[in-house]
């Protein structure tokens, strides 16, 4: 019996050969975010300690055996060892580019200690050539919106096609729906998914292409010929970093302040001592009256700034850590956002600085 009458229980396994006093995973979240991305996904996922040469053998006869594809994820170290386990059990060899091909079986070779010449795209186009297929990815990207909204829309996309798949990644609040498929399903079942996911989350969206929110955001400032100045506090110039990153921003962006302590903020941005007294730094008022002194400036059409408590501890006004105030002023008035963040000091300050240029995405759209 050959491989090809063998009843398969997956098609893709990766196999990771890694030191096992060393608990990174980067390289295969890696390899796994970046074949999904393009329509292919791992039916199992072997991690074998490269100390060990009965797990060696066992992974990968057990890869050979009932997989018709193998991505193998390896230290240089112990490419002549897997190569001839695998030659002599198959036949063939690997080309140039760590490539395998025998009757129905695909495997490649990727280095986990050093530079590849073989890429992750490259993979998937050998997939696409040996099943005929031809994979598009389309994004629906938000921010701020919960868990059952974005399992709800999922969930619509993939009632409305079935042969989409769908990947959800969430980091900082930014969440990207990746929508995978073959470019061969009709125009209208597609259109029909995307409608779906769309109408449900309206409102969260930013972004339905590969560009990220603050990209998003100087492009909006350009097409409203607007100017942007930030004053910051919790987020530590953090939004500024964000906006200067992106090519071009000079044409929109105006100035960053970290206006750290309340000295600063009095000083620089003209908040009233009463309302610092009365409300504290981390507070709607403040929010507001930062934005808008940077606005009276007369700089900028559009001022965001910042406020709260990044933790591990609170302040002495015993508010609790995770409250940030965002404030956003236009010349059509000025917006203020509370939000109770959950996380690690960066996880807050992180979250904060996307809510903060959605924010400003928001007001201006």
């Amino acid at each position: 019996m050959n491989i090809g009458e063998r009843e398969k229980s997956g098609k893709n396994c990766l196999v990771f050969f890694r030191n096992k006093k060393i608990c990174d995973y980067d390289g295969i979240s890696e390899i796994t975010a970046g074949c999904a991305s393009r329509g292919y996904y791992f039916n199992k996922v072997l991690c074998v300690a490269y100390d060990d040469s009965w797990e060696i053998t066992f992974a990968l006869s057990d890869a050979l055996k009932n997989y018709e594809n193998i991505v193998i994820y390896c230290p240089k170290a112990m490419e002549n060892t897997i190569k001839g386990f695998v030659t002599a059990e198959r036949g063939g060899e690997f080309s140039e580019l760590n490539i395998y091909t025998a009757q129905d079986l695909t495997a490649f070779m990727l280095f986990s200690d050093c530079t590849n010449r073989l890429l992750i795209e490259d993979i998937c186009a050998v997939l696409n050539k040996k099943y005929s297929a031809n994979y598009e990815r389309a994004y629906i990207k938000t921010i701020g919106a919960p868990n059952l909204l974005i399992n709800d829309a999922i969930s619509q996309i993939k009632s409305a096609c079935a042969d989409i798949s769908v990947n959800a990644t969430e980091k900082y609040g930014d969440c990207v729906i990746e929508l995978v498929y073959n470019v061969n399903i009709p125009k209208t079942e597609f259109d029909k998914a995307m409608r779906a996911g769309v109408s449900v989350l309206n409102g969260y969206i930013y972004s339905l292409d590969e560009n990220t929110l603050a990209e998003k955001l100087v492009q909006l400032l350009k097409l409203r010929r607007l100017k942007i100045s930030v004053a910051e506090s919790f987020t530590g110039g953090g939004i500024a970093k964000k906006l200067v990153d992106i090519s071009g921003v000079s044409e929109v962006y105006v100035e960053g302040l970290n206006t750290y302590a309340n000295e600063s903020k009095i000083k620089r941005l003209g908040v009233n001592t009463e309302t610092l007294r009365r409300y504290g730094a981390v507070s709607g008022q403040t929010a507001a009256e930062m934005a808008e002194g940077l606005l009276a400036t007369g700089l900028c059409g559009v001022a965001v700034s910042t406020t709260g408590i990044a933790g591990p501890k609170s302040d002495n006004t015993k508010k609790p850590v995770g409250l940030v105030y965002i404030g956003v002023a236009t010349a059509d008035g000025t917006s203020v956002y509370e939000f109770n963040l959950k996380g690690s000091r960066n996880d807050i300050t992180q979250t904060g600085i996307n809510f903060a240029l959605f924010a400003a995405f928001k007001k201006i759209k």
